[in-house]
């Protein structure tokens, strides 16, 4: 199959795994580098801490913040950098083999629930907001959505009429992202009418 044959939702994989893996990376570092800093000093404020709302020093010392025993983060420190590697080995030509992206697909997977989790625990638990973790939370639903989509196309999951995921893809990824945004303005809006 040529290039021209290939749908762009899944031409532009090698670009969203470099690109989405790098801003993950560098946002669950921040965390980790707070975490620590709040951990030396119990009343350091994180620089993402803006307002009660925004708040990632409320969020840190949450249970949810240590899901599995350690800081969240550190899964996002260990598993950003694989996404990195394989964008950037496919924006070099590079044919992986399909368990490559079938194991891909998995820790999307698994990050994917692992998010969407979390976005009901900051909302409805928690009552506070992450900055960086937000940051994640997009990276992480666009980095599953385009290994889907490219995974489909190739063959790698077998999933009949998904010509219509891969022609929409764009007002899908938006209209989920809306849709948490529209949750988050629902759960905090006694907050966001105090600023009006």
């Amino acid at each position: 199959m040529n290039r021209a044959e290939t749908p762009f939702a899944a031409r532009i994989s090698g670009w969203v795994l470099t690109i989405g893996g790098a801003v993950g990376f560098l946002a669950a570092f921040t965390l980790i580098v707070e975490k620590i800093s709040l951990i030396k000093n119990p009343a350091y404020v994180p620089t993402c801490s803006i307002n009660p709302l925004l708040s990632c020093g409320s969020v840190m010392q949450t249970s949810q913040a240590e899901a599995f025993g350690f800081p969240n983060p550190l899964i996002g420190v260990a598993a950003f950098p694989v996404v990195i590697t394989i964008g950037v080995l496919v924006l070099a030509g590079v044919r992986l083999p399909r368990w490559v992206w079938l194991g891909l697909q998995t820790g999307t997977v698994f990050g994917l629930v692992f998010v969407h989790w979390l976005i009901y625990q900051s909302l409805y638990r928690i009552g506070a907001l992450c900055p960086y973790c937000m940051v994640v939370w997009i990276v992480m639903i666009t980095i599953f959505w385009y290994t889907l989509l490219r995974n489909l196309h190739f063959g790698v999951i077998p999933l009949r009429n998904h010509k219509t995921l891969l022609s929409y893809h764009g007002l899908i990824l938006t209209a989920w992202l809306l849709i948490i945004a529209a949750l988050i303005g629902i759960e905090f809006w006694d907050y966001w009418q105090t600023l009006l």
